[in-house]
């Protein structure tokens, strides 16, 4: 799959989790506990990888964008 195609999937995977995440936080009080913490945990744990992943498939941009100065490395 081409890179391209894998961030389109992976930004609305990134937006569903982050709507996850405010919607367990918001609505707490009316989910059962043992029901957020797995689901709120999850969603946390899950989002951050997520983030890591468009990070590094975007790397090339935060370089070119974060560290101006510096020599591209070869890959």
């Amino acid at each position: 799959m081409k890179r391209i195609s894998v961030l389109k999937v992976l930004n609305l995977l990134i937006a569903a989790l982050a709507l996850s995440q405010v919607l367990t936080g918001i609505f707490r009080d009316f989910i059962p506990k043992d029901t957020f913490e797995t689901v709120h945990q999850a969603g946390g744990l899950s989002f951050a990888a997520a983030a890591v992943l468009h990070v590094i498939l975007n790397w090339n941009w935060v370089r070119a964008n974060y560290f101006p100065g510096k020599p591209p490395s070869g890959g």
